[in-house]
């Protein structure tokens, strides 16, 4: 933790590595869908490339895990997740929206992760215009979840702050504040 323009803020850096603070939680995306946040990037990622495994790094990602029913899943897809659940653990995602600022890929981009497609990478921010200085969003995660998935969520039971570089080997620098999930507001 850091104090950043008079606020206390996360700050994350990555060098030829991974930075991420692991948050549990349990939350009805139903109830509480929209989550706001805001964050700064410092720089881009050169070598960033979405659709690959050697281009899978940012500068800055919020994950959204869900609790999902494996039994609602294809025979092969829930094996290899019981296989992850042995090896990495019972607390192990089985979905989760992955918000990024992403080099060059379009804002509103919706693309399966290059490791798994059981998460999904939505591009919230792009470029270079918008580096060094704070951006607030506020995402509707159900709708997020519907269009990435093709189904409802289940709850919320976890999320993550990192910025990435172990693919690439670059460096980056990214902070988080004022996290937190919300009622849709009233019309």
């Amino acid at each position: 933790l850091v104090e950043d323009e008079g606020r206390v803020v996360l700050r994350a850096e990555a060098r030829a590595s991974t930075s991420g603070l692991i948050r549990e939680m349990r939350v009805d995306p139903k109830e509480f869908p929209i989550l706001a946040w805001r964050w700064k990037v410092m720089n881009l990622i050169a070598g960033s490339d979405l659709t690959t495994k050697q281009g899978d790094d940012f500068p800055a990602r919020l994950y959204v895990t869900f609790e999902l029913d494996l039994d609602t899943l294809p025979a092969g897809e829930q094996i290899k997740l019981r296989m992850g659940r042995l090896i990495y653990g019972p607390k192990l995602p089985l979905a989760a929206l992955c918000y990024v600022w992403d080099t060059r890929a379009p804002v509103e981009t919706i693309a399966p992760n290059a490791y798994s497609d059981r998460v999904r990478m939505v591009v919230v921010d792009s470029g270079a215009a918008r580096l060094g200085r704070w951006v607030r969003h506020e995402r509707n995660l159900f709708d997020d979840y519907r269009k990435a998935f093709g189904a409802d969520p289940g709850a919320v039971n976890g999320i993550i702050f990192s910025s990435d570089t172990d693919n690439t080997g670059e460096n980056a620098v990214a902070f988080f504040g004022d996290t937190q999930f919300r009622p849709r507001r009233p019309r």
